[in-house]
């Protein structure tokens, strides 16, 4: 187990120990999954931009615009900070552990077809706990992100993915898809940090709107 893997399995153990002690946060627990890292770059658009980066990038944005837009409305966790590779059991450990509201796992797509464009939302296929939850999440994030910043909504769909299949039985889980990095189009788009806010700020209001 490397160092940064080792430091989020202890950060786990003293979360689930300050639950259990009974100091609960009042506030709403949104756990956001930058996908990749590291050495798995993720895509690679046609302009070169790296999925891993602007995912993070988005995920940073999620949590610093908690505190000047939202007033800290929501207590907002990363399953990674920096450029690291993280496992997908760790990043769905620190979910439990924290007893999420919310998880939201971000990526973003690519597809053979360049004209393929529009963003997805994935949902665990099987029906668990918090299947019908994490439904009406995915269909607020499309309509929010469709609304605001004009994305073509490509539905909601169904996967095994590990982090949805380990978190749905706790809470509202999605795996958002953010637009094709294999359209020019899109990946320009995704490269610009207004852009990064406004995706940002689309995900907070689907939030406070579903919760």
């Amino acid at each position: 187990m490397d160092i940064l893997n080792y430091m989020l399995t202890v950060f786990i153990y003293l979360a689930l120990l300050s639950i259990s002690y009974g100091q609960i946060p009042a506030k709403q627990i949104i756990v956001i999954d930058p996908g990749h890292g590291g050495s798995d770059t993720g895509a690679i658009g046609v302009n070169g931009v790296a999925e891993k980066d602007i995912v993070l990038s988005i995920a940073r944005k999620l949590d610093s615009l908690n505190t000047k837009l939202y007033h800290n409305q929501f207590d907002i966790y990363l399953t990674r900070y920096t450029d690291t590779l993280i496992s997908l059991r760790n990043r769905t450990w620190l979910a439990k552990g924290l007893k999420a509201d919310v998880f939201i796992s971000l990526h973003c797509n690519q597809a053979v077809n360049k004209s393929a464009k529009g963003i997805e939302v994935y949902v665990e296929e099987k029906q668990k706990l918090y299947f019908e939850a994490s439904v009406r999440f995915a269909s607020s994030i499309q309509n929010e992100l469709n609304d605001m910043l004009g994305f073509k909504s490509r539905g909601a769909k169904f996967a095994n993915f590990q982090v949805l299949r380990e978190t749905t039985d706790f809470c509202p889980a999605v795996l958002l898809e953010l637009g094709f990095l294999s359209s020019v189009d899109e990946a320009q788009h995704l490269t610009q940090e207004e852009k990064h806010n406004g995706i940002a700020i689309a995900i907070l209001e689907s939030v406070v709107k579903t919760r």
